[in-house]
């Protein structure tokens, strides 16, 4: 029978004990017992479903990992022990020495690490493209080209994919398409429907949604699932089920707190266009986003982040960011709590400022992740540290 997304994300537990507990408990064991001696072999050689050790599975990322696949719409996962390894798992799963891989030029700081100075050590290359120039990405796919890799939105400007043409570009030229989520969550957006092979997420963010825990998940087709779980399971980059379970008890209170962090960054984005302070602000959902068809078509909401430049650069965005009284001024986003981050001092400090500026990170740039604080809370925070 086919259920509704809040539903699936509250009801889906694919584990009850002889104690019958309503809530699927915490697994804390290293490992897990054999029945005989035939039971074992038999798991090892994969003839038969269990658990045999927590750094390959475990009740907890595999309930985690289930409820996520319902709710992406993918065949299989993998639940990781933070974003970026999910990141590297996912890629470094995929490729070989010799390999090229495609990727949008607006990707988050340690990603675009991984490809600039990680995966060159292994003989694999990467050419990145922009996203306001989709008409120039077919011409840089090469005949050694085995990923195309994209965030979008993209982390903190903001740039829209056509996730539909890419999905097609994707398959007419036989690639594999990774798309980072982390932004939209599948309550907002589903890849895998638009064709996206590979879907990742730092659950460290929204499907916590409490600043908690920190989490990654690998979620896609089993033909591109199995080699990176080879991957996983041999260098060890597991999550812990405690941190498993924290989030799947967050993903029961995604659709709300979605809906909500969506409604106050869009009155957040509107209210920040009409401020003399601010030079230009970037937001899905506003009318002024050259993307919005786009946005709209893929995304059922705006999200939660709101980035915008503040007139003066450097020095008026750090006065904003000290005037500020109870914003958490933190590299994480994703939260209840509002928080704020200076892309170019933190998150993104390692690109060079041609980088940067390439993407649409000025120096004046400002992200802010939109939290479920009260809105007239959220505006007044602003406009007086604007103000200062």
């Amino acid at each position: 029978m086919s259920r509704q997304f809040e539903t699936d994300a509250i009801r889906t537990q694919i584990t009850r004990t002889n104690e019958r507990e309503h809530s699927a408990p915490v697994f804390l064991t290293s490992s897990f017992v054999f029945d005989d001696a035939e039971h074992a072999r038999a798991l090892f050689a994969e003839e038969v479903a269990g658990n045999q050790y927590t750094r390959f599975s475990n009740p907890n990322t595999s309930e985690l990992i289930e409820k996520l696949c319902i709710l992406e719409k993918t065949e299989d996962g993998i639940a990781t022990a933070s974003g970026m390894s999910a990141v590297f798992t996912a890629i470094f799963g995929l490729v070989k020495s010799g390999d090229h891989i495609l990727s949008a030029r607006a990707i988050f700081g340690s990603t675009h690490q991984i490809f600039a100075n990680i995966l060159p050590r292994f003989g694999v290359t990467t050419t990145y493209v922009d996203i306001d120039k989709p008409d120039t990405w077919e011409s840089k796919i090469l005949s050694n080209t085995k990923i195309v890799y994209i965030e979008t939105p993209s982390n903190p400007g903001l740039e829209i994919v056509d996730l539909e043409w890419l999905g097609n570009l994707c398959k007419k030229n036989n690639l594999i398409l990774i798309v980072d989520n982390c932004f939209c969550t599948p309550y907002i957006q589903r890849p895998s429907e638009f064709g996206a092979d590979i879907v990742i997420h730092s659950a460290t963010k929204y499907l916590d949604g409490q600043g908690r825990v920190i989490a990654g998940m690998i979620l896609g087709k089993k033909e591109f699932i199995q080699p990176i779980r080879y991957m996983a399971r041999n260098t060890g980059p597991a999550l812990s089920p405690m941190n498993a379970w924290i989030i799947s008890k967050s993903l029961e209170t995604l659709a709300i707190r979605m809906e909500k962090h969506s409604e106050n960054a869009l009155k957040l984005a509107e209210f920040l266009e009409k401020s003399s302070f601010v030079e230009e602000v970037k937001y899905p959902f506003l009318p002024s986003n050259p993307s919005l068809k786009i946005a709209k078509k893929q995304m059922s909401l705006g999200g939660g982040i709101v980035s915008f430049v503040i007139k003066g650069g450097l020095a008026k965005a750090q006065s904003f960011l000290n005037a500020l009284t109870w914003f958490s001024l933190t590299a994480n986003l994703g939260d209840t709590r509002t928080t704020v981050t200076h892309p170019t001092s933190t998150t993104h400090s390692k690109l060079t400022e041609d980088e940067r500026l390439a993407v649409g990170i000025k120096p004046g740039l400002i992200r802010i992740s939109v939290g479920l604080e009260h809105i007239d809370d959220i505006l007044k925070e602003v406009e007086q540290a604007l103000g200062k």
